[in-house]
This record gives structure tokens, sequence and C-alpha cells, in this order.
């Protein structure tokens, strides 16, 4: 009997150790985890950190990146504008230049053609016309007694009568023509010449004078051999562009 109430007490013993063995053992268990909780939690914290960290580094060094290059696009940008800027300046300079120049020296072409004084020829002497320029057709040559071509025209003046310039210019040459006798040669603007034949004198020039308008060049005569048999007169010439042209188309219009 008493065997069996020791024996039923060992048993509730080892029961009861048994439980409070695994009581402590879970206690045990419980405090582990609570203890290994927060390391746990606080590893994921730092690992998240860490990709939070990592992730905001990227982002930034993605940002710095795009910053620069921006930058140097912007840069580039600017310099090409500067450049462009800087050769429209200097196209629009150079082309205000031009446009300056050209107008300064249209301007000083129209000046100049204001200033350049238009031909106008005066008679020579006051007289008729006897003989009338004939390059198309013939006249006839009481001299040579014949039909012939007649490039001036010749004016009746009394012997001596005062010749003068028909228009200002410089005197070219003074000669005794075979045909026309004594000639004074006068240089205009534009291309004109004039032809004063059949003269007495030619004392009042010598060549490269400078003459006015109406200067005496000298005195009509008789001294032309191919006009002898003529009245008194003045033969007169005008060329233009060393061509001879019918002085009535410029004198006595």
């Amino acid at each position: 009997m008493r065997d069996d109430k020791r024996k039923s007490r060992s048993i509730i013993y080892v029961c009861i150790l048994a439980i409070i063995l695994i009581g402590v053992s879970i206690v045990s268990i419980v405090l582990s985890n609570d203890k290994n909780e927060p390391i746990e939690l606080k590893q994921t914290e730092l690992a998240d950190l860490n990709e939070i960290y990592e992730e905001n580094t990227t982002e930034a060094s993605s940002q710095t990146s795009k910053t620069v290059n921006e930058v140097k696009e912007e840069n580039k940008v600017a310099l090409n504008t500067e450049k462009e800027v800087s050769k429209n300046t200097t196209s629009s300079n150079t082309t205000k230049a031009t446009n300056t120049t050209s107008k300064t020296t249209t301007a000083k072409t129209e000046t100049k053609k204001e200033e350049k004084k238009e031909v106008k020829f005066e008679e020579p002497v006051k007289g008729e016309i006897i003989k009338e320029y004939a390059k198309d057709n013939l006249l006839y040559s009481n001299t040579l007694n014949e039909w012939t071509t007649h490039l001036g025209i010749d004016i009746k003046a009394d012997k001596t009568t005062v010749v003068k310039a028909a228009y200002e210019g410089t005197v070219e040459s003074i000669k005794n023509d075979p045909r026309y006798g004594l000639t004074v040669i006068i240089e205009h603007d534009d291309g004109f010449k004039t032809v004063y034949s059949n003269l007495l004198t030619s004392e009042f020039v010598v060549e490269g004078e400078k003459v006015k308008t109406g200067q005496t060049i000298g005195t009509v005569g008789n001294t032309a051999t191919f006009e002898s048999k003529d009245e008194s007169h003045l033969h007169f010439e005008i060329l233009k562009d060393n061509e001879k042209v019918d002085p009535t188309l410029y004198v006595y219009k």
C-alpha cells in the first residue's frame, strides 16, 4: 500500500517536474524569441535603410549626371546661340556697311551726274548756212567742179569776223589742213569735239589751253583750198566719239 502511494507520488512528482520543465522550456523559448525579434527587426530596417540609401544615392547620382549633362547642353546651346547672334550681328553689320557703301557710291554717282553739265553748243559765228551737212548724199563743189560729200556746214561770214568757241573745252590742236586750211580743234565733254576751219588767224589760243563758251579762237579767212571759190565763210564740224555728225542737230535746233 505504501509502495503504491510512493509510486503514485513519484509519478505525480515526475509529471509536475515534467510540466515545470516544459513550462520553463516554453518560457525560455518565448524569451528567446522576444530577444531575437528586435534584432531581426533591426536587421530588416537596416536592409531597408541600405536599400533606400542606395536608391537615393543612385537617384542623386542620376540627377547629378542629368544636371551636369543639362548644364553642358545648355552651355552648348548658349554658345551656339551666342555664335549665331555674333554671326547675325556681323552679317547685319556687313550688310549695313555694304548698303551704306552702296548708298554712298550711288549718292556720289548721282552727285556727279547732277554736277555734270549738259553740253549745249552755241553758234561760232552769226550767219547764213550756205552749204549743209551731206554724208549720205552729194553736194556740188564750185571749187572742185564736182559732186562730193560735205561733213560739216559752211556759215557765211565776212573775212576777219571773230570766231568763238561753241562750247567750253580744251584746244586739242591748231593745224593747217590741206583741204580746209587753218583749223582749230577743241575737245569737249561726253566725247564731243568741234572743228573750226578756213580761218585767217588763230593767235588767240594755243594748244592745250582751256577755253570758255564764246571765247575768241580766231577769225574767218579764205585758206580752205577745197572751198576757195565759195563765199567767205567758216567751215564748222562737230564730232561725237570721233564720228562726224550734223552740226545743225546740236547748234541750230
